[in-house]
């Protein structure tokens, strides 16, 4: 089976140090194999990650980011922007995009409590905290919103405290970080939505699994008002 490999992964291969093979260079930057396969397949390390391989590759994260900014390719308002540049560094280009809203978000308890612990989170969407520097692919999603993770539910691919880009336009596959939205969950300006990776998507059911605790759940479709993914932790 080929591991699926998301847009930053191959972005960043393109500064590889020469002669090393991938596995290589993530053992001389201290890169767990965890880490690495996360980051392979859904391209959301850590700046920290990033630094550490780009050091060894004798780069740099400004360098990085501005290969990826200057080179989006063709298809780049489709590609998932798993990592982003804060609006102070060297590479990022503002130019005419729009910023991301950055949505008020909080602990919304827990859903199904009992065995299973599967944790809410409350979103405020007529209550808007900032704006963020929007990813390029992100240019033709006018609906596309951030939030902050509030808990560590989804530990390690999300953090507590760290904001991720939403597209409520982006089509959804399995293994892709979700949000999901309740049917009759909204009430008084507040959602109740679900954040996890999509284990699997059948007719009648959508298969879940949040990270800590480790446990994988369904959630009926009749119980779900919407779908949107997650395209990663900005940075």
């Amino acid at each position: 089976m080929v591991l699926e490999e998301s847009q930053l992964y191959r972005d960043l291969m393109r500064l590889r140090p020469e002669g090393w093979t991938a596995n290589a260079w993530a053992v001389k930057a201290g890169v767990s194999r965890t880490v690495w396969t996360d980051m392979r397949r859904h391209g959301n390390p850590s700046r920290r990650t990033l630094e550490k391989l780009l050091t060894v590759a004798g780069s740099s994260l400004a360098e990085f980011e501005a290969l990826r900014v200057g080179d989006p390719g063709p298809d780049s308002a489709a590609q998932p922007a798993s990592t982003v540049t804060d609006a102070t560094s060297p590479g990022w280009r503002q130019a005419q995009l729009p910023p991301l809203p950055l949505v008020a978000s909080s602990l919304g308890g827990y859903w199904n409590a009992g065995e299973v612990r599967v944790e809410l989170t409350e979103l405020r969407f007529g209550k808007i905290l900032n704006h963020l520097p929007r990813p390029l692919s992100l240019a033709g999603d006018a609906g596309a919103y951030a939030l902050t993770i509030i808990e560590d539910s989804m530990l390690p691919r999300f953090r507590p405290g760290r904001h991720v880009a939403v597209s409520p336009k982006a089509s959804i596959e399995t293994g892709d970080d979700v949000l999901i939205t309740l049917s009759g969950a909204q009430a008084n300006g507040r959602t109740l939505v679900l954040i996890a990776e999509l284990v699997r998507q059948t007719t009648s059911q959508l298969d879940l699994r949040q990270f800590s605790p480790n446990v994988t759940f369904s959630v009926e479709t009749g119980d779900i008002s919407a779908i949107h993914k997650i395209m990663g932790e900005l940075i």
